[in-house]
Formats: C-alpha cells, structure tokens, sequence
C-alpha cells in the first residue's frame, strides 16, 4: 500500500522540524549530561534522531479523549542513564516547545499550525489536510 504524495511531504516535514528540534537541544544542553552508552555520539548516526544525547519525534494519534482532538504528540526523549531532576528535565522541555514554535512558520509556512500542551503531552494541531485528492 503506498502513501499519498501530500501525505509523505507532510510527514518528511515533521521530521525535519524534529531534526531541528534536536539540533537546538543538543547545541543547547548537549554537554550537560553523559549520553547513553548505546547511543551512538553525535553526528555519527545516518540521522539526528538516533545519536548524540536528544531523541525528538512526533506521534499521530486520533486524540481520543484529548481536549483538542487529533494531532501530533511531540516526543522529546533525553538519552541518558544519569538522573536529571524534574527542574531540569521541565527547564529542557519548555525550552525546547518554546524553540519548537519558531520552527513550525519555516517548515510549514502555509499551514496553521499550533503547539498546545494537551494533559501531560505537547502536540501539534491545526491544518494537516492534504489537499485535493
């Protein structure tokens, strides 16, 4: 079964906002914690998504029981087995939402997106149509 081109497009450009993401994050706090002894070090993996000490991703799910309804969770992994204190680990996550925001008019200049915290999840709303079939 193959995926719609729109569809393909939309998902490739969702990737790219989470290599960004990662980006900012390793940049940003990258040397603030031992990376996880199976993750490979940073930029030696085929993708930012699987080396260095951030793992970022994005989720479709239908929002069942979600204030807002469908759309995309934003998943920031930290790969480490230190202990990072919940102070921390909310500093990182708000920084890396409130970067994310910035990033969403780059890659997604025709579209209205939106980062809402939904419970105890971020995720991304707004248009994901995918034009006329």
């Amino acid at each position: 079964m193959s995926t719609h081109p729109s569809q393909e497009a939309l998902e490739t450009n969702f990737r790219l906002l989470c290599d960004d993401l990662d980006t900012f994050l390793e940049n940003t706090f990258g040397h603030r914690y031992t990376r996880h002894p199976n993750r490979l070090a940073r930029g030696k993996a085929a993708s930012v998504a699987y080396d260095g000490l951030f793992s970022t991703g994005t989720q479709f799910t239908l929002g069942y029981g979600s204030n807002y309804g469908r759309g995309y969770i934003v998943d920031i992994e930290i790969r480490t087995l230190d202990k990072i204190p919940a102070t921390e680990r909310q500093e990182i996550e708000e920084e890396a939402i409130n970067q994310l925001k910035t990033f969403i008019p780059s890659r997604f200049p025709d579209r209205k997106i939106s980062v809402v915290k939904d419970g105890n999840v971020y995720k991304l709303i707004g248009d994901f149509s995918l034009g006329s079939v």
